[in-house]
């Protein structure tokens, strides 16, 4: 059986897509996960963080790793696919073109959002993307602040749009920033923690999804 590809994707810049994928990456490894990471993304963050990983990180599960324009994605991803259970895709944002072969090729596609208007505004773009391209999608909040009036208007903003949302969320914790710094996922730096509790039931709904 090959394996599920999952696109990350968003059209305004900053939303959280690398933070994202790296995460659910990082847990999915830790479980016994055969995952491979794709950056098609110029401004190559994940391609960063992957070296302060292989440089620094020591002890920790191996990701298969690629980096290629987002034209070569077709051939990387079939031969990827045969080699590892899951593979995530970050895509650049502000990039229809780039983006819409890896929405095409997803069993899924994830679109990371912060609870403010123009993340919102951007993730439509994300959604309509997706279903042209009949992908099923989920927007997963990001960054959420405890509490506040901006985080309720979002939520029925979204309701109100229609969008199917994972029920897990990632907060805005120091926790993300943190591990992302030293090249690994709050799994690994902190596996007790509230962060990885969060990434770990996201992970979970990610599995029944696919």
């Amino acid at each position: 059986m090959s394996a599920r590809v999952v696109t990350v994707a968003q059209q305004k810049g900053g939303a959280g897509k690398t933070t994202l994928l790296v995460q659910l990456a990082t847990a999915l490894a830790a479980e016994g996960r055969k995952v491979a990471v794709v950056d098609i993304d110029p401004q190559a963050t994940l391609t960063g963080w992957m070296r302060i990983r292989e440089h620094e990180a020591r002890s920790v599960p191996e990701l298969r790793f690629a980096m290629v324009g987002g034209w070569r994605l077709g051939v990387e991803l079939d031969r990827l696919v045969r080699e590892v259970e899951l593979v995530l895709v970050d895509t650049p944002p502000h990039a229809e073109s780039e983006a819409k072969g890896a929405v095409r090729r997803a069993d899924l596609v994830l679109v990371p959002c912060q609870p403010s208007p123009a993340d919102l505004w951007a993730s439509r773009a994300t959604f309509d993307l997706a279903a042209k391209e009949a992908r099923p999608a989920r927007l997963v909040w990001m960054r959420v602040p405890p509490r506040g009036r901006a985080v309720e208007e979002a939520r029925a903003a979204v309701a109100r749009a229609g969008w199917p949302v994972a029920a897990a969320e990632l907060a805005n914790r120091q926790a993300y920033v943190a591990s992302f710094a030293k090249g690994l996922g709050v799994v690994e730096a902190e596996p007790k923690g509230a962060a990885a509790q969060e990434v770990r039931a996201l992970v979970r709904e990610l599995a029944a999804l696919l």
